[in-house]
């Protein structure tokens, strides 16, 4: 028999005024690391399909594993046509991420083709695990989907800065996510996280999220540069992944042993 469809962490807390913590587990999509990450209290997990070779089959996996601790998978999809943010959601993720948001035209069609009627005309399939496996009603996944799973579009562009207002005003995107790296390249100033025109960037989506009632967010490298944003207004912050923590740990052991190992016995 079918369960009763469950809310979503993310836009439970986002609805209820509190913060969402988001982690990212490149460049590996393990089910055990996704579980791991989920156990330890994480709201949500960054699955990168864009830069990543994942399978979808390995994204379902870590997907599940999320879902088994009530963590929600994030699945950053490729622009690879019309199905591919459906194909996001068939894989298990609760969320996609869509990179290189570019207009509100743009915008449209990524609602067009990640939300089901009457908001947009994604392919509907309805066997897939969120649908518990045609478990479900249909009209009654359609509505869940609609209500409990969430769209992020990327802000990493200056073509969507100038057109902010015009995305935010899009029904059926639910946050504007800041992506500082590529739009420092946009801008000219790559790796100048504080450039003027970055912040400046971020102010606009800030007030145009404000003004339409949208979610923002943006990754974050330190604690104070997460308590500057969320002062700001953003509610979804991204910290850290698998590969600076992996990096940082061995890196901190070959710094400690190689004196030792050094030293002629």
């Amino acid at each position: 028999m079918p369960q009763e469809p469950r809310k979503n962490r993310v836009l439970e807390k986002l609805r209820n005024g509190r913060v969402v913590l988001c982690t990212n587990s490149t460049p590996v999509c393990s089910p055990k690391i996704a579980e791991l990450i989920g156990l330890i209290g994480f709201d949500c997990l960054w699955i990168d399909m864009e830069h990543q070779d994942f399978s979808y089959n390995e994204v379902f996996s870590a997907c599940l594993a999320c879902r088994a601790t009530r963590m929600e998978p994030l699945v950053r999809i490729r622009r690879e046509g019309r199905h591919s943010c459906a194909r996001g959601f068939e894989a298990g993720g609760t969320g996609i991420m869509v990179p290189h948001c570019m207009g509100a035209e743009d915008a449209r069609t990524i609602v067009r083709n990640a939300r089901f009627w009457p908001v947009g005309l994604r392919g509907l399939d309805g066997v897939e695990a969120l649908a518990q496996y045609g478990l479900m009603d249909t009209r009654e996944y359609m509505e869940w989907s609609n209500r409990e799973t969430f769209v992020i579009v990327q802000i990493e562009d200056r073509e969507a800065v100038d057109e902010i207002d015009g995305i935010a005003a899009v029904n059926g995107i639910d946050i504007l996510l800041v992506g500082p790296g590529d739009l420092g390249q946009s801008y000219g100033c790559p790796g100048q996280f504080d450039h003027p025109k970055i912040r400046e960037a971020i102010q606009r989506v800030s007030e145009a999220a404000r003004k339409h009632g949208k979610y923002w967010g943006i990754p974050c490298a330190t604690l104070d540069n997460a308590r500057e944003m969320i002062r700001l207004g953003a509610r979804f912050i991204s910290v850290g992944s698998l590969i600076g923590v992996v990096q940082k740990g061995f890196l901190d052991i070959y710094r400690e042993y190689t004196p030792l190992c050094a030293d002629k016995l």
